[in-house]
């Protein structure tokens, strides 16, 4: 066996990781879909678990040798029923969208009526999106959010009554509030549909009770396991007790559709990973963190609003929130991504309700907290943050996106030269590195 180092085997490889390192300790992360794991979440991912086959299911495997990876498995199934209080759980999937699909596997056929909140209007790829398998194979019908930034559950429930759709989905990848699980569950009961929870963005809030809980209203939860749950890059499948009385069957409907419907053997060093991050959530010192969360968000958004940036909804009541460009110009989100990037800021460009422009070029970006709370940050730090923030989107302020595609590259192409020499933004790169300094990722 090779016992070298990733130096000396490969030293690309190991350049790219530790200029990676590098990149998340002098930077500050504020995808609101990103979080650093803890050493010990770390080390179950790299573990020798991950040189195992486990095809099927704990004391049902397909293969030998699977008693400690069972060990493993079982924890963290029961640590999350725990957790999110529901009466079965499955933790194989290996991301979020293969959970999501192997939930239209298990209660939808081909060409049934499923319904979800618009990809624009921040709902997610999978519950429904034109692009998606989930709207590709599915009659997809799809529910928006008023100009204030709530769901507009009287359209919800007239597209319910309307279409009566087999399958609802609530949860999404860019929505500031909260999320009305009992009211879609009342338009659910209603028509007869099953009625799916994707928590993914707001997994740890809700462990941490800072969000309210779906258990008690849908019948699937479904959930990545990083995001605000701080776990590794991994999903689960969760049926609830209400979920069981609509249909007794419904957990192993579930199993079987994620194996052997759509994958072959676990990732096991993720499952062992999961069961970690599960045990750390479960400590009263994570339910400071997921509330300092959103006390960070509150206050982030409410600073940046102060330097006149706006934003959608007015505000946010978790994690995250949409900052809308179009007082500047239609499709300005790539403009304000870049811009933050060259000082030291990740965000993503982002879609917002009502969009003028295209997803490409979407006037938004999304912005959030879960990452800088991990590393210590406060509201003390949110309010520099938001300046820096102004500051740099301010420097776009002179571009403007052509309609011509060809115009557009080169306007991109001179805009990104130009940012990289930027004074005003290796001035807040400066300061952002400072700051980081003093908030380590991993303290010794």
């Amino acid at each position: 066996m090779n016992k070298k180092t990733l130096q000396q085997t490969d030293p690309e490889i190991k350049q790219a990781l530790m200029k990676e390192e590098a990149r998340q300790e002098l930077g500050l992360e504020m995808i609101p879909s990103e979080n650093f794991v803890s050493k010990a979440v770390m080390e179950a991912m790299g573990s020798v678990m991950t040189n195992k086959y486990s095809e099927g299911y704990p004391k049902k495997r397909y293969y030998g040798g699977n008693e400690y990876i069972d060990e493993a498995e079982m924890l963290a199934v029961e640590r999350a029923k725990k957790l999110f209080n529901v009466a079965h759980a499955n933790v194989q999937p290996y991301s979020g969208s293969p959970a999501n699909a192997a939930v239209y596997i298990a209660l939808c056929k081909a060409g049934d009526h499923v319904m979800g909140q618009s990809l624009p209007d921040g709902g997610h790829l999978t519950h429904g999106w034109k692009t998606s398998f989930s709207g590709l194979f599915f009659n997809a019908v799809q529910y928006h959010v008023k100009p204030n930034g709530y769901i507009d559950m009287e359209e919800a429930k007239k597209l319910a009554e309307q279409h009566r759709p087999k399958l609802i989905w609530v949860g999404a990848s860019a929505y500031v509030r909260e999320f009305p699980f009992k009211e879609l569950a009342e338009i659910a009961d209603s028509v007869g549909a099953y009625l799916a929870a994707d928590i993914a963005h707001i997994a740890g809030l809700i462990i941490a009770g800072v969000h309210p809980s779906p258990s008690e209203h849908a019948h699937i939860i479904t959930t990545t396991t990083h995001k605000t749950l701080r776990g590794p890059r991994g999903a689960m499948i969760m049926v609830t007790e209400k979920g069981l009385q609509k249909d007794p069957e419904l957990a192993k409907k579930i199993d079987s559709a994620v194996f052997p419907g759509l994958q072959g053997g676990p990732h096991d060093h993720t499952t062992a990973a999961i069961a970690a991050a599960l045990q750390e959530a479960a400590q009263p010192e994570f339910r400071q963190y997921a509330e300092q969360i959103v006390k960070n968000a509150k206050a982030l958004a409410q600073e940046l609003m102060a330097n006149g940036l706006k934003l959608v909804s007015n505000g946010t009541d978790n994690h995250l929130m949409l900052v809308d460009l179009t007082p500047i110009e239609k499709g300005h989100g790539v403009f304000a991504q870049d811009a933050l990037e060259a000082a030291g800021i990740t965000c993503n460009k982002n879609t917002i309700p009502q969009d003028p422009s295209s997803p490409f070029y979407p006037s938004g970006i999304r912005l959030g907290t879960p990452a800088l709370t991990t590393r210590g940050m406060k509201e003390k730090e949110m309010q520099q943050i938001a300046g820096w923030i102004a500051a740099a989107i301010k420097e776009t302020e002179q571009y403007k996106l052509p309609e011509d595609k060809e115009e557009r590259k080169e306007l991109l192409a001179k805009f990104r030269a130009e940012i990289k020499e930027n004074e005003a933004l290796k001035g807040i790169r400066a300061e952002v590195k400072e700051m980081c300094m003093k908030f380590p990722l991993y303290k010794d």
